[in-house]
């Protein structure tokens, strides 16, 4: 696995959150707690921070808490050697005992496989909820300044007017559908930010993602954006397991630190943001054809395998628009469009390859 400086592409998007609207200097000689920081939002917010230290002396320890200190090992490599990494083994079911002072927590962790909703529907609620709730418990404990749950977009649930999305929008999600419950769960583990916030005081804020994806996804990745690069280096035709009607919400990697760092420092508590780049807003199928257009140049082409059943734990068809509105008047602008951030991501994973040999 690449380290933080040897892939040029991963680098650059460093200076990018670097070059943003984040102002730094507000965690100096902090001390924060990244969770899912062996998912690709976890690493590159660890990554990113990292190169704070480095570029502008931030001085900001950096606690990350993982289940498998191995692959943590191998995602994070010479950067293991650093005085202001720390990995900590923990499970976020469990009660969290960290000894040190804690600032700020970035909570990632979560369950993103749609496979794994449906095959293991229990433990992806329970990983929401009781992790959330442990998470919370800490803030409470070590008194933090601030905290940011990552929520999804998948929470608005099914919106069938065509219109741009805001915080205060909800449609409807069915809770006798399986697949449900990683949406419902998000709905919840937000209202229990929200009484942890009431009953405790604790500075919570909320970041509603759209899908991230970019440089430096790890090994394994096998959502939509990754299969559709891996076609495009292996020169294979893009099989859809759906018509592709979906429209999703998009936003590079870079950006999406940045967004998440602006609603840590400068979020009002208790409120909820979009994390989207809106030019990025696209169905499944359109998507597919850009990529094999404009990123292949006509090398490969869109086929169509459907089963008969959702074997794969698809989400239902949604029109969903999101707004991100909200969080540019904080300053936040999302830098890297869709078709750049395929070209970023497939340089990225093409200098994977040549190291690997």
């Amino acid at each position: 696995m690449l380290n933080v400086i040897n892939d040029e592409v991963v680098q650059q998007d460093l200076d990018f959150v670097l070059d943003s609207n984040v102002d730094f200097t507000k965690m100096k000689d902090s001390t924060i707690l990244i969770t899912g920081a062996t998912g690709l939002i976890g690493v590159s917010l660890v990554r990113s921070l990292i190169w704070a230290n480095v570029k502008k002396n931030c001085d900001i320890k950096i606690l990350v808490l993982v289940r498998d200190i191995e692959k943590a090992k191998k995602i994070y490599c010479s950067m293991l050697e650093r005085n202001d990494l720390h990995i900590i083994k923990g499970d976020i079911l469990d009660k969290i005992n960290i000894d040190e002072r804690i600032d700020y927590i970035i909570h990632c962790a979560s369950v993103t496989s749609s496979k794994t909703m449906i095959e293991k529907p229990v433990e992806t609620i329970m990983t929401s909820v009781d992790g959330t709730k442990n998470i919370l418990e800490l803030a409470k404990e070590k008194k933090c300044k601030s905290v940011v749950y990552v929520s999804s977009m998948e929470m608005y649930g099914t919106i069938k007017d065509e219109y741009e999305v805001t915080e205060n929008d909800l449609g409807y999600i069915n809770p006798l559908k399986l697949r449900s419950n990683y949406p419902e769960s998000k709905r919840l583990c937000e209202n229990l930010c929200i009484a942890y916030l009431s009953q405790h005081s604790i500075p919570v804020k909320i970041a509603r993602l759209s899908q991230t994806f970019g440089a430096g996804i790890l090994e394994g990745e096998n959502r939509v954006f990754a299969q559709f690069a891996k076609c495009v280096i292996n020169n294979q035709n893009i099989a859809l397991h759906t018509k592709g009607n979906s429209e999703g919400n998009y936003c590079y990697t870079s950006d999406t630190v940045a967004g998440l760092l602006t609603i840590l420092l400068d979020g009002e508590n208790g409120e909820a943001y979009n994390v989207v780049n809106p030019e990025s807003h696209t169905s499944i199928i359109n998507m597919a054809h850009l990529v094999c257009d404009k990123i292949a140049n006509g090398r490969i082409m869109v086929e169509f395998e459907i089963p008969e059943n959702n074997q794969y734990g698809y989400a239902e068809d949604t029109k969903l628009k999101l707004n991100s509105d909200k969080l540019s008047k904080l300053g936040w602008k999302p830098q890297i469009g869709l078709e750049d951030s395929y070209k970023r991501l497939i340089k990225s994973m093409k200098n994977t390859l040549e190291l690997k040999g």
